[in-house]
């Protein structure tokens, strides 16, 4: 006797977001969510943090006084001009993409700055609009060389980089240098000038405001997907996130109050991050910049302008790179032939893959110019602590640097044999 009943193909299982498994499973489940994601090559942040507690470990082992409040105001405070080249990077990065031209147009754009404010007395803030615009240019025109003619990107900020460091020179004359007047975006930029006078409620305040900021956004968009149905992420985990941060703002806030303050210059490139996550996250201009990164082809499919795509990023690099200029000049008061130093370059390309950022596109948040300009600027004050001279910088940044790579070159090919990459 026959038999035709057929025992049915097992059906495969559906795939179950982890925030599913987090809220069903409590701690267990976030540890196995993690243990999942650093097997599957998702690092994240992981390897910079280990990093950084590594570098302030040895550091304040060798010297007890690492940890004072000096240091980290010194670190907040140079941080922000290679921190401002390395945002723009950034988002040429996620895109695949190189832009060489970032430190000549940041002395350039300091030189512009300076023969516009000091030598024809324009007003200071007309000539910082002025001088954003010019960077902005420079990078929009890159971008239309690469995205519309076809030339390499590396060959086009290549020749960028040689070209604006000669109209760099031309502008700031034979003397090479450019004393700045203390107005306008200089005033708010120099070293002297701190949140509210240096007073230590303004560090409070903006621990504050970054902390109700988080949490309004992360339980409004729990809300919202609460209402649509959609999985969302646990209320404990929302809170213990909120609270990580309130530790790391209210423990900055404290410690550069035991200095001066919190400078200004910190306060508008924490301002501008904010700015570009929002951006990169949470709108269609931004997920156009992942997509092309991501795959070109398959971009153009789905109706994207690619070439805008990379026409934009660009100009955003050069906007990034002339602010980046006007900081670094606003730690000297002057515009001069330092502020084109190709180690500004290198420097910036560092932060942003240190930080994460994957040199092979697609991947990476604007938070990695912080992480990235950290890691540096916490080893320049550990060097400049013990009376170490910059061979030892420069050959360490380079270890550094290869070493994140690595971890990257590694991280994508752990994704791709799990079939995630």
């Amino acid at each position: 006797m026959s038999n035709d009943t057929k025992t049915p193909a097992t059906a495969p299982t559906p795939a179950v977001d982890p925030r599913l498994l987090q809220r069903e499973s409590g701690l267990a489940g976030y540890w196995n969510e993690f243990v999942r994601k650093v097997r599957g090559g998702d690092l994240g942040s992981l390897p910079v943090v280990v990093g950084l507690i590594v570098i302030w470990a040895v550091f304040s082992f060798k010297d007890n006084k690492y940890f004072a409040a000096s240091t980290a105001e010194f670190i907040a405070y140079y941080m922000v001009g290679i921190g401002l080249l390395s945002i723009g990077l950034v988002f040429v990065l996620l895109l695949g993409e190189i832009d060489l031209s970032v430190g000549s147009v940041s002395g350039l754009a300091a030189a512009v700055y300076a023969v516009l404010s000091v030598n024809n007395h324009v007003n200071p803030w007309l000539s910082v609009l002025l001088t954003l615009l010019t960077g902005a240019a420079i990078g929009a025109l890159h971008g239309w060389i690469f995205a519309k003619i076809g030339v390499p990107a590396f060959v086009v900020t290549l020749a960028g980089f040689l070209a604006w460091q000669g109209a760099m020179l031309w502008l700031l004359g034979s003397t090479g240098t450019i004393n700045l007047e203390d107005k306008g975006l200089n005033h708010f930029l120099a070293g002297n000038s701190y949140f509210m006078g240096g007073d230590i409620s303004g560090g409070y305040l903006l621990a504050a405001l970054a902390v109700a900021s988080m949490a309004l956004g992360t339980f409004g968009e729990q809300a919202r997907r609460r209402k649509a149905g959609v999985p969302f992420r646990a209320t404990g985990e929302l809170l213990l996130r909120t609270g990580l941060l309130a530790v790391g703002t209210f423990g900055a806030a404290y410690v550069l109050n035991l200095a001066s303050g919190v400078p200004n210059a910190m306060v508008l490139f924490v301002a501008l991050l904010i700015i570009c996550d929002f951006v990169l996250r949470r709108t269609s201009y931004g997920r156009k910049i992942f997509a092309v990164g991501g795959n070109i082809e398959a971009s153009r499919r789905a109706g994207i302008s690619v070439p805008m795509v990379r026409i934009s990023v660009y100009a955003i690099s050069g906007t990034f790179a002339a602010l980046g200029g006007l900081a670094i000049a606003g730690t000297t008061n002057a515009a001069g032939q330092a502020g084109g130093d190709p180690m500004n370059l290198m420097m910036a390309i560092a932060a942003a893959v240190i930080g994460g950022t994957s040199l092979f596109g697609g991947r990476g948040r604007v938070w990695s110019a912080l992480l990235g300009v950290l890691v540096i600027e916490s080893i320049n004050a550990g060097l400049f602590m013990l009376g170490l001279t910059l061979d030892y910088q420069y050959m360490i940044m380079g270890v550094v640097l290869l070493a994140a790579v690595v971890v990257d070159s590694l991280s994508r090919r752990t994704q791709k044999s799990s079939g995630r990459g």
